[in-house]
């Protein structure tokens, strides 16, 4: 889903862009008027709401600034209605990727004795019968952040949950079909899912569960199509910088200037057929762009006619 449209920016911190999602407003007025009997005063409410997208936002700075410790790049987060998303890239190693993924309900995980101290204070002092509303808010701040932790860590991709089980899978069956396996498990956990999206009655429950069914499926494509491609044979000499898998022989790079196919590491990044050249080239396997000479093994220059431009190569597959 493509929630770049529609998104308003609010920013950069640390290099990391952020966004808000339009529909956002909508959906904020729709919870804070529904929950308005919750508090004696409705600016509670919007508090309320506020800060769990506070909450929402630490959770994916967490998995930004993990990517990043390993080496990975982490440039955007958007905040939607149904939560939010870091567009993260780490290494294509499982260890690398088990990290930024984890980090994220990590920082959940710490704000729970912070909140619980809060509480606890609360209840001490008194304040269920002198300031009811600040400790319903806290209150609220303490369950919410559990329901979302615990939310998260369900074995549905692209839930974190998810997204972790891929990870571990990856140290022993590899990228492709650990991911295979991940949204297969993921499949079976939406059902239930689904399930008790219907018996609750809650009709956000349905809008994530539709989400969760187009973001998974997609993913099981991608998987296949990975797995074929893992089949290839492989070219000797040279090596993905990130994965560090020799790409596969044959004609899977489109030039962007006449459209013809071409095997790149024969022709030495230069089109046979319109002479284009390029200055770097993508990765099959992980989608990663780098420069033909750090494909070379050993550093050794794969050697090419003509000026490199700055167009990437697009995989036909």
């Amino acid at each position: 889903m493509n929630l770049n449209q529609g998104a308003i920016p609010l920013g950069r911190v640390a290099g990391i862009s952020l966004y808000l999602h339009w529909s956002w407003f909508i959906v904020a007025a729709i919870e804070i008027q529904w929950h308005s009997g919750r508090y004696g005063s409705i600016v509670w409410n919007v508090l309320e709401y506020l800060a769990i997208f506070a909450i929402v936002l630490l959770h994916e700075f967490g998995h930004a600034f993990a990517c990043r410790s390993v080496g990975g790049t982490a440039k955007q987060i958007i905040l939607w209605p149904l939560g939010g998303i870091a567009y993260v890239d780490p290494p294509q190693r499982p260890g690398a990727t088990l990290w930024s993924i984890a980090a994220g309900p990590l920082v959940n995980v710490a704000l729970m004795p912070i909140l619980w101290v809060a509480l606890h204070f609360g209840g001490s002092a008194g304040w269920q019968d002198s300031m009811p509303d600040v400790f319903n808010f806290f209150f609220a701040l303490w369950q919410i952040n559990i329901l979302l932790l615990a939310f998260n860590l369900l074995p549905i991709y692209p839930l974190d949950g998810g997204k972790i089980l891929w990870s571990l899978l990856w140290f022993f069956l590899g990228r492709a079909r650990s991911l295979l396996v991940a949204t297969v498990v993921g499949f079976i956990g939406i059902v239930g899912y689904v399930l008790f999206a219907i018996q609750s009655g809650f009709s956000w429950l349905l809008v994530m569960a539709i989400f969760l069914i187009m973001n998974c499926w997609s993913s099981f494509q991608y998987a296949r199509a990975q797995i074929q491609i893992e089949k290839l044979p492989r070219r000797f000499g040279f090596a993905c910088p990130s994965c560090r898998k020799g790409p596969p022989i044959g004609d899977f790079w489109r030039c962007g200037q006449c459209q013809q196919g071409f095997d790149t590491f024969q022709s030495g990044a230069v089109c046979p057929h319109c002479r284009a050249a390029y200055g770097s080239t993508i990765c099959i396997d992980c989608r990663r762009s780098y420069p033909m000479s750090e494909w070379a093994k050993g550093g050794a220059s794969a050697g090419a006619g003509g000026t490199f431009g700055e167009t990437d190569l697009t995989g036909t597959l």
